[in-house]
């Protein structure tokens, strides 16, 4: 089956910026006279007109149809970012979001006004305590970092009640890109671990790091599955490790599309977690959209969880304020139209049909593991779970073509490139999750393309040094586009 060059087929409608569409006198639309005097001082009023340009309601419907169409989407073709999770999010869901009595709620409203949302929250955050075996769930952070500095925080919070002042997290070099900083932020200071080549930490390592800080130690911080799409297999020998010297277990949870209904972060020792459900809980993903990084914890550190909680009594919902909460960390009870869609997805499925999601999700990522390592070097020979790593070490051999002119070349055949040079532990990596939305033929079509490519690269008929060649904009300066950007019309002579 050859790859189908979505680049190339169709009309490619090409815009100009909304400025240059623009027109002196041209008018969108016409507002009457006012009637009454303006009575603004006059301090406050323009001298001059404001900037803006001069066009038709038929203009600016177009500029932005048109731009619309130069964004790739899920919507339009398969999106392989790895460890982003950038799966398909069932429209029924946004339906439900959109019902009124969910949309159009104030979040100051007091709880006898807005009890079905208060319902909603306490249900969701149930349901997330049980799909990972843990005790309490706050729905509070707005996203995923924010979600892994809460997790910290409850830590630090747990420590300092118990007279234990810790300086250290532990965060292997397979965690994700984030959980350093969200360290920092949180009054720590980050211990790496170097994990080994199956791609995993070894209880050894973390042994000698143990004895190296010791009861310095608050936490050890890893995502699992890690960033190399490989599952820690010695996460409950290690969580023993932690627990022995009274530091605790925290895992970014950004990748449980890979092990829900199959495996309990609790079963495995975690004391606290974070997950993303604009990543496995169907909120459409991407593009600066809202997130949210709901947090489940042990009965222990339940204390600490942000102000207020929701509580369920004989006839209603109320707010309960924790006296040693860590205070908020997000406005109202976080994005609540996330909430609403990841709800209506976990019931729909429930548990069986969360756990064939994890089973898809891995099965299709070993899929294209299995056909793409015939042309391009794995990153770990360790399985894989929901996504997989390619290096360009074949490539640099045969033609001496590295991993981001592969994935220039990738958008001449319609897709969007899977995300490069991470994780750094592999040298020229490409991290694929294909997720478990994608067809048989979708995932044949894509690991065409990138055979194809590979093939060009072995007959040394094509370095794609100017890719791409087919897309709105070519080959760009990035080092030119870093240091002179061009921020208005008037830096264009630059």
């Amino acid at each position: 089956m050859k790859p189908i060059n979505a680049a190339t087929t169709g009309i490619l409608l090409r815009e100009d910026s909304i400025f240059e569409r623009s027109s002196e006198g041209r008018a969108g639309f016409d507002i009457p006279t006012p009637k009454v005097p303006l009575k603004s001082p006059v301090k406050y009023r323009r001298t001059q007109p404001a900037a803006l340009p001069e066009v038709s309601e038929l203009q600016v419907v177009r500029h932005f149809t048109r731009l619309s169409s130069w964004n790739y989407a899920i919507d339009l073709g398969t999106f392989p970012l790895g460890s982003c999770t950038m799966k398909y999010n069932p429209r029924i869901n946004e339906e439900l979001a959109s019902l009124p009595g969910f949309c159009d709620i104030h979040p100051e409203l007091p709880p006898e006004f807005c009890q079905g949302a208060l319902e909603l929250i306490y249900n969701l955050e149930d349901a997330l305590s049980k799909i990972v075996g843990l005790d309490a769930c706050t729905v509070q952070p707005a996203a995923g970092a924010l979600g892994e500095f809460t997790g910290l925080t409850l830590i630090r919070a747990f420590h300092e009640k118990h007279g234990s002042h810790r300086k250290y997290v532990l965060i292997p070099d397979s965690a994700h890109g984030t959980n350093p900083a969200s360290c920092i932020l949180a009054g720590y200071e980050a211990v790496p671990i170097k994990v080994g080549p199956q791609g995993y930490m070894s209880v050894e390592s973390v042994e000698e790091t143990i004895k190296q800080h010791g009861r310095d130690i608050a936490a050890l911080m890893t995502t699992n599955p890690n960033t190399l799409g490989v599952f820690e297999q010695n996460i409950s020998q290690i969580a023993e490790l932690l627990h022995g010297i009274g530091a605790q277990l925290c895992m970014d949870g950004a990748n449980m599309n890979a092990i829900l209904g199959i495996a309990k972060p609790g079963d495995m020792g975690v004391d606290v977690m974070q997950y993303n459900l604009h990543k496995t809980f169907s909120t459409p993903h991407g593009g600066g959209g809202p997130g949210s990084g709901p947090v489940a914890c042990r009965s222990h550190l339940a204390p600490f969880l942000p102000n207020p909680r929701v509580r369920k009594t004989e006839n209603s919902f109320t707010l309960e304020y924790l006296p040693d909460s860590i205070g908020k960390v997000k406005g109202a009870f976080g994005n609540f139209g996330v909430m609403v869609r990841a709800l209506a997805y976990i019931m729909n499925h429930g548990s069986d049909g969360l756990r064939q999601v994890s089973r898809n999700a891995v099965i299709n990522a070993n899929y294209l593991r299995a056909r793409l390592q015939k042309k391009y070097q794995l990153g770990t020979q360790t399985a894989h779970f929901h996504e997989c790593v390619l290096s360009d070490s074949k490539q640099i051999q045969a033609n001496g073509v590295k991993t981001l002119q592969i994935a220039k070349a990738l958008m001449d055949y319609g897709y969007h490139p899977p995300t490069v040079y991470f994780p750094l532990t592999v040298s020229g990596a490409m991290l694929i999750e294909p997720t478990e939305t994608e067809s048989l033929q979708e995932l044949d079509q894509f690991a065409e393309a990138l055979l194809e490519i590979a093939e060009r690269i072995e007959a040394k008929k094509e370095t794609f040094e100017q890719s791409p060649t087919k897309t709105f904009v070519g080959k760009v300066d990035e080092v030119g586009a870093a240091r002179k950007p061009i921020l208005s019309l008037d830096d264009r002579s630059i």
